[in-house]
């Protein structure tokens, strides 16, 4: 399987929820949990670390992508990700990446190649 990139940049395929629920790893997903709880704030549970990619429909989802308006937007725009959107940099995108910074390189290196 080649890179699964989220709408937000996100590289899926290198996420560790991704990555736990492919192996199907329990003590993984308790282990994401726990830190994502505290990295986040959030009270994230062993059992919302099953994912298997932003991009996948009515499958395994980790919880948050179920709300996520950035993804929401992308899917109303049928967009690949969000490097192919007119426009890129939005405001979501903009306070995503404070968070989670790795997002906007990878959709500033495929703008680059649009």
């Amino acid at each position: 399987m080649g890179k699964m990139i989220a709408f937000c940049g996100t590289v899926c395929t290198e996420c560790p929820a991704f990555l736990a629920t492919k192996k199907d790893d329990d003590i993984e997903r308790k282990r994401i949990a726990e830190l994502w709880s505290k990295r986040y704030n959030a009270d994230i549970k062993p059992e919302d670390i099953n994912c298997v990619g932003c991009l996948s429909e009515g499958e395994k989802l980790f919880s948050y992508c179920n709300v996520c308006e950035i993804r929401k937007c992308g899917q109303e725009k049928g967009l690949k990700n969000c490097a192919y959107c007119d426009e890129y940099v939005c405001e979501k995108l903009s306070e995503f990446f404070k968070i989670a910074p790795g997002g906007k390189t990878t959709l500033d290196e495929i703008k680059k190649g649009l």
